[in-house]
């Protein structure tokens, strides 16, 4: 699907058979599989050395097919296997050697803990880093904050979820939508992850390993549900509002 769609014409200049896209063109490509995918999320994917897209003269980013599969394979190896980037970087550098090497099973990597105190690890990024993905300053950081729509680690950084949410916030905030407006979103995503917790928790307090083992790939799912239900029913609301 990524492949056939990096050809449209118009994106950019031709290499060979390929052809090069812009950032916002590589955002409608991996929507398609990834919705909640921002273009700081893939601007922090690259300064994270996941994806290097070439640069015109003039500065802007150019990305191959090979380019956008790889920030899809980032992306799937996030959201099914929730590993942190350092893991995903040797794993595909050593594909790209020719190796074959497994995956490592959910829930199983550590980060090695050789670091100062409240460092960041090598699946969090700090406050600067954040800031610089985002496209935001410090005080709209401790504003979004201060309303709960984001909070740093126990031990100091941000995981990739922060930088995601970011990067929509700061979207949203384009279209004047404040961090008082997002409230409402915050609560109810608390109340929907109390739900999923209700389900799951007999699961995780169940002596079976497999079973609580069990409950992550249902915590998996029953988030990717509610997010699909939560967007059905606004754009019914707005199909009701509207028409």
């Amino acid at each position: 699907m990524l492949h056939s769609s990096t050809g449209g014409a118009g994106d950019g200049a031709a290499t060979g058979d390929d052809r090069l896209v812009s950032i916002g063109t590589v955002l409608n490509l991996l929507r398609e599989e990834f919705p909640e995918v921002t273009i700081s999320k893939i601007r922090f994917l690259e300064a994270e050395g996941l994806v290097e897209p070439q640069r015109t003269s003039s500065g802007y980013r150019k990305f191959g097919t090979a380019d956008v599969e790889r920030l899809a394979q980032v992306l799937r190896m996030q959201r099914d296997h929730y590993l942190p980037l350092k893991v995903i970087r040797d794993h595909l550098d050593a594909l790209g050697r020719g190796e074959q090497v497994p995956l490592p099973a959910p829930g199983v990597v550590r980060e090695p803990a050789d670091g100062a105190a409240g460092e960041p690890t090598a699946s969090t990024v700090g406050r600067d880093e954040l800031l610089a993905a985002a496209g935001i300053g410090a005080d709209a950081l401790a504003e979004w904050e201060s309303y709960g729509l984001l909070a740093p680690l126990p031990e100091g950084g941000y995981d990739a979820e922060a930088v995601n949410v970011a990067g929509l916030v700061a979207e949203l905030g384009r279209f004047g939508l404040e961090p008082r407006h997002l409230r409402a979103m915050k609560a109810a995503a608390d109340r929907e992850s109390g739900l999923i917790e209700q389900v799951v928790a007999p699961l995780r307090l169940n002596r079976n390993p497999q079973t609580r083992a069990d409950a992550e790939n249902t915590t998996k799912d029953l988030a990717a549900l509610t997010v699909r239900l939560h967007a059905a029913l606004v754009q019914t609301s707005l199909r009701v509002r509207l028409y």
